[in-house]
């Protein structure tokens, strides 16, 4: 099970998985390369040294710093294949998670409905080996960060989005069958039903609910209070004008 299995919450499943292409992981450990190959040369050039004198000197010399070179660059690599395996986008029936790190764990994540956009580019390369970078635009100040050089983005984006629109349907049939918004003072929605206007100035509609759905209802919000899609307060005024038609 992966680190992010264990951060779904009740109800949460996953909906998609994905990485970084492996071209960023070459990239990453382009420094391991070139100390590899950077030691090769040398060990070659230690090995047409001669033995004796200055020359024996600077060829203990070479060896000494070719077998640095091959062991901090097969520790770099092996650090830098770590960071990879361990390195993923999650989306979920809610949300979108970023996971990265190896001793350290980072998981960032932006809640599906305050997701406005995602912003996807791809070079002439990048769309040769199916890479890009996508840019998730939310609501909120502090969100997840652009996913680069993530493979198949266009599959990525696409599932996002279409997670997005049933997450809304989710909370619009949940949320409110039998009370809509209304903002004091603006013109209420054409070819609603004619609302009534409460005490609290808020505008209920009647529509006739039986028992049981009201109080399938009132689970349904209570699910989207836990999972934070609602906050306390609406979730009470809800609650309390629900229950009044009981």
């Amino acid at each position: 099970m992966s680190y992010a299995d264990g951060l779904m919450s009740s109800g949460e499943r996953i909906i998609h998985r994905n990485k970084q292409h492996p071209f960023i992981f070459i990239w990453a450990a382009r420094w391991t390369i070139g100390a590899i190959v950077l030691g090769t040369v040398l060990l070659w050039i230690g090995a047409n040294m001669d033995t004796g004198g200055i020359s024996g000197t600077a060829q203990s010399v070479l060896l000494w710093v070719t077998a640095i070179m091959y062991v901090g660059g097969i520790a770099v690599f092996a650090w830098t294949a770590l960071h990879y395996v361990n390195q993923e986008y999650v989306l979920t029936n809610r949300r979108v998670l970023q996971v990265e790190g190896v001793l350290n764990r980072t998981a960032t994540d932006s809640s599906l409905e305050k997701i406005n956009d995602a912003v996807l580019s791809q070079s002439i390369f990048g769309r040769v080996f199916d890479f890009g970078d996508l840019k998730v635009l939310t609501a909120a100040e502090a969100g997840i960060e652009d996913f680069r050089m993530i493979r198949s983005p266009i599959v990525f984006k696409k599932a996002m989005l279409d997670a997005k629109h049933e997450h809304e349907i989710e909370m619009e049939r949940a949320g409110m069958p039998s009370e809509q918004p209304y903002a004091p003072g603006l013109p209420y929605p054409a070819g609603s039903p004619s609302p009534h206007r409460d005490e609290d100035d808020t505008v209920a509609i009647s529509t006739g609910l039986s028992p049981d759905e009201i109080m399938r209802t009132l689970n349904n919000l209570a699910d989207l209070r836990d999972r934070g899609a609602i906050t306390e307060a609406e979730y009470d005024a809800k609650k309390s004008d629900l229950l009044r038609r009981l």
